[in-house]
């Protein structure tokens, strides 16, 4: 791996750096913690480490599934190489049961099973609380083509069915999560990450929440939450709780 040159840029969860291969990046997973447009913060100690190894796996699956992506290799325990993509200016939330936001705005209880899977485009804008979008404000913006948006919720899609099925396999419900996507070189490439940070998990025997709900809502146990994703999905005992440096 080129080494790393400087810092590209640093978000709520992660810091990006950029190396001496200016097609890769250097996705370093912090264990500091933000929820309610940065309202709320605080530290889930060795969340760094567990997210950047739930990622690894959860890229690798998307991988042989055949839905491109930005992930190359996990480097250590808290950093991964990536391609360096150019970051579309929205995100995709995919909802299967409604939970957060949607059940408020539409008025279902928390955990009713959608007909079929919602999909919501947010612009990346914290001061604009992440507003709602829809197709003809994206193109109206300039933000991505219509081809393109229709590629995204294409490949939103097929995440969505891959990840249900995983973690169906071992006991958990994919109750929504959100994603970002990239260009590079042409291509469109899911990027960011594939965590508990940004998916809602609900064991699927007690629906208690196996994610940042447990940190949003201080209900305790977040870090146990976490590592129990990752020993699900991977066996991994990950037992360090080593402060970041």
């Amino acid at each position: 791996m080129s080494e790393i040159t400087n810092l590209i840029a640093e978000g709520r969860a992660k810091r990006l750096y950029a190396t001496e291969n200016e097609d890769e990046a250097v996705v370093y997973y912090r264990d500091e913690t933000v929820a309610f447009h940065g309202l709320k913060r605080g530290r889930i100690i060795g969340k760094g480490e567990i997210n950047n190894l739930i990622c690894e796996y959860m890229f690798t699956l998307l991988t042989e599934k055949g839905v491109p992506n930005h992930f190359i290799r996990r480097v250590d325990n808290r950093c991964s190489l990536v391609k360096r993509v150019e970051i579309i200016p929205f995100t995709v939330t995919v909802r299967n049961i409604a939970a957060g936001s949607l059940a408020r705005r539409i008025g279902l209880p928390d955990g009713t099973r959608l007909r079929n899977p919602v999909i919501e485009f947010n612009l990346k804008n914290e001061e604009l609380e992440d507003s709602l979008l829809n197709v003809t404000h994206i193109t109206a913006l300039n933000l991505a083509t219509t081809a393109e948006v229709r590629q995204i919720e294409m490949m939103s899609r097929r995440v969505n069915e891959i990840l249900s099925e995983c973690m169906s396999g071992i006991g958990i419900e994919l109750i929504d999560f959100k994603v970002e996507f990239g260009r590079y070189k042409g291509e469109i490439l899911l990027a960011d990450e594939v965590s508990p940070d940004t998916c809602r998990f609900w064991d699927a025997n007690t629906h208690e929440p196996l994610d940042l709900d447990r940190f949003r809502h201080d209900l305790g146990d977040v870090e146990e939450a976490y590592r129990e994703v990752l020993h699900r999905l991977t066996g991994n005992v990950l037992r360090s709780n080593e402060e970041e440096a």
